[in-house]
């Protein structure tokens, strides 16, 4: 299985648990370019950087290129990288 790590704020950390927020965006921009133009199957989403931060486990449907939604996180009129989530396959642990 391959796996993108991504950390979040524990407003969208706690917003996808929840099922609220079904898509994570990211700037398009040469960083994100390389490493999402590769294949990933799942979503593993840390709220934080400390060493017992919480983390969940999402399925990933795909990847393209768009406009988010606002209130979702994604800048006004600007194209993002939309990450389309499906099923929580491992719920918040620490």
């Amino acid at each position: 299985m391959r796996v993108l790590h991504l950390t979040l704020k524990k407003k969208w950390f706690d917003m996808i648990a929840s099922g609220e927020k079904l898509e994570e965006y990211r700037e398009i921009k040469p960083y994100w370019d390389k490493r999402l133009n590769k294949q990933y199957d799942v979503i593993q989403f840390r709220n934080g950087y400390s060493k017992d931060a919480p983390k969940m486990t999402i399925e990933l449907i795909e990847i393209r290129k768009g406009l988010g939604l606002t209130h979702l996180g994604a800048p006004m009129f600007d194209n993002v990288y939309v990450l389309r989530l499906g099923n929580i396959l491992a719920a918040p642990y620490k």
